[in-house]
């Protein structure tokens, strides 16, 4: 990506901002026939034990999942702006970068803003990361070199992208929901397409070890973002009889959904930088059970 292209997305971002104040109908009430999650993504969608189950215990699930989905982005976009607050310490106002960076901060945080009021409008309670997740989180941020950031940062953009995807194209899903998805899908594949330009100059002439690695923390981020989404705590609060056993069942079947709706991307863009070898497919493989 040359200084152009840099240039011209700075000039998209400023010239079209998405508030998410006038963007997202926030005043919109969910309609009967509104759900909060595509089915390819519910964690007991597709299990025999689905039709046991009330209407009002499937909202329940969808709508504490998707809480947790939302909160993880904004969780893992607050980590990711503490890394890029560091990253353009030493960078001059001249540099393109720099400015892009600045308009991914502005972006970012009204991200954050916009999952945490969508949060609240659900009344939901997020299940916070465990304190691995958290040091794994702040460690990245602060301590990892650049490249492990960038790659970490968009392994969490390029799941985000499919989710926003998927919900945003299924009219079965409450509005506001499909419009906080259709922004952040616009503004995400900006992030996403500078991120690879910044990871293109440590994986061009990457060797095998390093290409190697990179994929590893690829396939690492996701799964560790994966974990935060289904979690027993839901199936308690949705009533659910024996909400252990039910948990089981359905992360073990939200593995497997995971793995066919959501992993396209991530595995395409390993494979772009010669990352998905002898080495690294037995990872993906066991970890997200991908089809590599």
């Amino acid at each position: 990506m040359d200084t152009v292209t840099i240039e011209r997305l700075i000039r998209i971002s400023k010239e079209n901002p998405l508030l998410p104040e006038t963007f997202v109908p926030w005043a919109n009430k969910r309609e009967d026939h509104e759900k909060y999650l595509p089915d390819e993504l519910v964690s007991v969608h597709g299990l025999s034990l689905y039709d046991q189950l009330t209407k009002e215990q499937i909202l329940e699930i969808e709508k504490h999942e998707v809480v947790q989905v939302m909160y993880s982005y904004g969780w893992s976009e607050a980590m990711f702006c503490l890394f890029l607050n560091k990253y353009i310490l030493d960078k001059s106002p001249h540099d393109a970068e720099f400015r892009f960076i600045l308009r991914e901060l502005i972006e970012e945080f009204r991200h954050q803003d916009m999952f945490a009021q969508a949060v609240q409008l659900l009344d939901g309670k997020p299940i916070m990361p465990s304190r691995q997740h958290f040091f794994w989180g702040k460690f990245t941020a602060k301590y990892l070199p650049a490249s492990w950031a960038f790659m970490s940062a968009l392994s969490v953009e390029l799941i985000a992208d499919v989710y926003g995807k998927a919900m945003r194209r299924d009219e079965k899903v409450y509005s506001v929901l499909r419009k906080i998805s259709e922004l952040h899908h616009i503004e995400e594949g900006r992030h996403i397409h500078f991120a690879k330009h910044i990871l293109e100059r440590y994986t061009k002439n990457a060797g095998f070890v390093k290409r190697s690695w990179y994929s590893i923390i690829l396939a690492l981020n996701v799964h560790y973002m994966r974990t935060l989404y289904v979690k027993e705590e839901i199936f308690v609060r949705a009533g659910v009889p024996n909400a252990r056993a039910v948990y089981k069942e359905a992360r073990k079947n939200y593995r497997n959904k995971f793995a066919k709706a959501c992993l396209d991307d991530a595995i395409e863009f390993a494979k772009e930088f010669n990352g998905m070898n002898w080495l690294t497919r037995p990872l993906w493989r066991r970890l997200l059970k991908a089809n590599v």
